[in-house]
Order: C-alpha cells, then sequence, then structure tokens
C-alpha cells in the first residue's frame, strides 16, 4: 500500500525527533520518542482513512435510498403524475421526512393542514363520514391536497394502517420552489386536479375499472 502524504512528511519529521532524542537520552536510546513519532502517525493516517470511507459509504446508501424513495413517488399512477425527473429532485431535497406508527394520523378532520403529505411506505386509510368503506391509500399517492388547495381545515381523518414513511412539503416551502420554478407549479397544480377528478370518478361510479 502506497505511504499517504501525510504519513511521509510525519515520518520525515520524526527522523529528527528521534536524534535529538537519542542525543539527549543517557543510554543512547529513548523509545517513547520513536514510538510516538514513527507509529502514531501511520495509526492517525487509518483512522482518518477509516473515517472517510465510512463517511462516503453512508453518503451512497443514503443517495440510494432516495433514488428508490423518488422511483416510488415517480411511477404511480395515482400521484404527481405531471412532475418531471428534475422536478422530482427539486421535491426530494426541500421535502422533510416523517414517520408514523400503525395507528396515528397524519390529517385531524376540522384541523388545517400546512402542507401536503407524500407516501413513500405504507398504507393509510380515509375516513370519509359520508362513507361507510374508508378508502385507502398507498406508496407514491399525496395526501392533504384538499386542506392545501383550499386553505381550509382537512374534510377527512387519515389514519396509518401500518408503520408509514412519508415526504412532508410545508406551504412556505412548496412557495418558494414555485416562485423559483413556475412550471413545476403548473405541472403540480395539475397533477391535482387530475387526481381530484379521479377520486370524484370513483365517489360517482364506484365500480369503474380504469
Amino acid at each position: 500500500m502506497a505511504e499517504c502524504e501525510l504519513h511521509r512528511k510525519s515520518r520525515a519529521a520524526g527522523k529528527a525527533k528521534v536524534l535529538q532524542c537519542v542525543a539527549e537520552s543517557q543510554d543512547g536510546f529513548h523509545p517513547p520518542c520513536f514510538l510516538l513519532v514513527l507509529i502514531l502517525p501511520c495509526c492517525f493516517c487509518r483512522i482518518i482513512h477509516r473515517r472517510e470511507s465510512r463517511e462516503l459509504g453512508f453518503t451512497r446508501t443514503m443517495h440510494k435510498a432516495i433514488e428508490q424513495e423518488v422511483s416510488v413517488l415517480s411511477s404511480s399512477k395515482q400521484g404527481l403524475v405531471y412532475l418531471t425527473p428534475n422536478d422530482w429532485t427539486l421535491v426530494a431535497d426541500k421535502a422533510s421526512r416523517v414517520n408514523f406508527r400503525k395507528g396515528e394520523t397524519l390529517l385531524h378532520k376540522g384541523k388545517r393542514s400546512d402542507g401536503v403529505y407524500l407516501l413513500v411506505k405504507g398504507t393509510a386509510r380515509v375516513q370519509i363520514p359520508s362513507q361507510t368503506a374508508s378508502p385507502e391509500i398507498g406508496p407514491g399517492e399525496i395526501c392533504g391536497e384538499m386542506s392545501f388547495l383550499e386553505d381550509a381545515p382537512a374534510s377527512a381523518n387519515v389514519i396509518a394502517q401500518q408503520g408509514l414513511e412519508a415526504y412532508y412539503l410545508d406551504r412556505p416551502t412548496l412557495e418558494r420552489l414555485f416562485e423559483l420554478f413556475p412550471h413545476l407549479a403548473s405541472r403540480f397544480y395539475r397533477s391535482l386536479a387530475t387526481n381530484l377528478s379521479r377520486r370524484l370518478r370513483e365517489l360517482i361510479q364506484p365500480n369503474l375499472t380504469h
């Protein structure tokens, strides 16, 4: 293995230190100086290399996980279908990751939601008072868009059916993104309109197949 630059410089400086130790020692040899100067720098270099390797491995793992989540979101036919790969990169970068345990509530009926959730793992039930059956939403779908669009309280409870992971985008974050990238805004709102239209059709014609 090639010797690192830091180690080479440390070893050169160490030789001079050893000569000084030898001159000052009564018996002509000074083990502590030799060990500290020649051995310790090598250990220090190895520690640095190991730390850099761990950080690089962690970064790669996180990048791969984000790629997989974006793939789930972008491939969904019931999510933000008009967003481009570049749009999804921006969304993933600005969103906050949130986790819910089984039975926890994402949205509370009658309470205002200041953002939207994009589900990446797990499912949730939408409890609509006028319906006996509760629709289920899963990975790739969006939650809280009606409250977001109307800037009004949520019209239903949304309960996690299992451990659930999602991206959360609050209103100020979305508004900053839309101001910087107007075309992202148009594709975002077009996707929401398509989703709401689909859900309305499902209410009118529950047995409709796509």
